[in-house]
């Protein structure tokens, strides 16, 4: 069974480390925030200048001028520091991240991302995405593995206008959790009842399966 938003954001939740400085993309990455491992910490950084985000807020802890890159409400974490834009992609630039999550339209073999736009489609902007892939060693992307028409998102070459080349590693989809090495595809686990057969067919780049594919736990 695939992977809902919140197990897939619990399963990157699995790579943090403690003293990490992460940054979180817009949509299923800030899910992350509410599965840091209790005892672990870890700054999230919201590239519109908050360092430190907390958990999604509950009714009464809600304040409407707290939001992250998503515009969406948070909290702020014991520690945490407010500034301006600029400050922030000053140490996204830096290289003072240690791991950066974010959302994809590809994937591809190679590495590289398409993130930000589709032609023909409004555009709202490329935010941050590609300060992010150039700042930082460490990335995971979070998508589906397909399109709802069963297209395939994990290609051999990307097909959209890029955000980054050769900056991709790991990509965890409501299928799989996938390391990118040597031009190729590695599977490292499947979602709890995903059949290898099924990610093989909705994988279109090539792909590597060992003999045994762990299925995640959460």
């Amino acid at each position: 069974m695939a992977l809902s938003r919140e197990q897939i954001a619990q399963r990157v939740a699995q790579e943090l480390r403690d003293g990490y400085y992460v940054n979180l993309g817009i949509g299923i990455p800030t899910l992350v925030a509410n599965y840091v491992p209790d005892g672990m910490e870890v700054m999230l950084q919201s590239e519109n200048g908050l360092l430190g985000m907390g958990q999604f807020p509950t009714e009464e802890e809600l304040d409407a001028d707290l939001i992250n890159a998503g515009k969406q409400t948070v909290t702020m974490a014991k520690g945490a520091s407010i500034f301006d834009s600029a400050e922030s992609f000053a140490m996204i630039r830096g290289g003072h991240v240690d791991l950066t999550v974010l959302g994809a339209f590809e994937v591809d073999v190679q590495g590289n991302i398409a993130s930000y736009m589709i032609p023909g489609k409004l555009i709202k902007g490329m935010g941050g995405a590609m300060d992010l892939v150039a700042g930082a060693d460490n990335i995971i992307v979070t998508m589906t593995h397909a399109s709802k028409h069963g297209v395939s998102k994990l290609l051999s070459e990307c097909t959209l206008p890029l955000t980054g080349k050769g900056c991709i590693k790991k990509v965890l989809t409501d299928l799989a959790f996938l390391e990118i090495k040597e031009g190729k595809f590695h599977l490292l686990e499947r979602a709890p009842g995903v059949s290898v057969d099924e990610i093989i067919k909705l994988t279109s780049g090539e792909l590597v399966v060992p003999e045994h594919v762990p299925e995640m736990s959460f």
